[in-house]
């Protein structure tokens, strides 16, 4: 999973990822949402937008993701239906949490130090091993990811990866 911030980005990481997060939280929803109509009509992989059913449905997007600190997966799973709905968590109990509630994948992190999330503590290897282990979902490796680390991640149980620095 790409995390992108404009159009062009996405898709410029779109020959390589296999679904598409625009995220940029300190924008408008109007500046969003003219990005997202862009993205999803050119993207030749899903799209999932960052935190905003409202966006996510108005252009046709595949769905969301949540932070933890969202609306919770039941509430969004009501409004999207049958589009994809995910939950960025940072423990086992959060990734057990979104299971239980409906999500479709989480991201778990940061596994690694990354620079987008500075002050949070890497969670590490081990960590994304147990998440892996304690759910039934896909489990996506955040935080510090780069080539040299992907095979260490599915070798932890992840199904993929999730990246912004990676996918530049």
């Amino acid at each position: 999973m790409a995390i992108v911030t404009s159009a062009s980005a996405g898709m410029r990481a779109a020959g390589r990822a296999t679904i598409l997060q625009l995220r940029d939280p300190g924008s408008i929803a109007r500046a969003i949402e003219e990005v997202a109509v862009e993205l999803v009509a050119t993207s030749p992989v899903p799209v999932v937008i960052s935190s905003r059913c409202d966006i996510a449905l108005a252009v046709g997007a595949a769905g969301v993701n949540l932070p933890e600190s969202d609306i919770s997966v039941e509430t969004a799973r009501g409004l999207l239906g049958e589009r994809l709905v995910g939950r960025s968590v940072h423990s086992v109990d959060g990734a057990l949490r979104a299971e239980t509630e409906g999500a479709d994948y989480v991201i778990f992190g940061p596994v690694w130090a990354s620079a987008s999330h500075a002050a949070s503590e890497p969670a590490g290897i081990a960590a994304l091993a147990e998440v892996a282990r304690s759910v039934r979902i896909p489990v996506l490796a955040i935080g510090g990811v780069t080539e040299e680390r992907i095979a260490e991640c599915l070798g932890a149980g992840a199904a993929g990866y999730a990246a912004i620095r990676l996918f530049e």
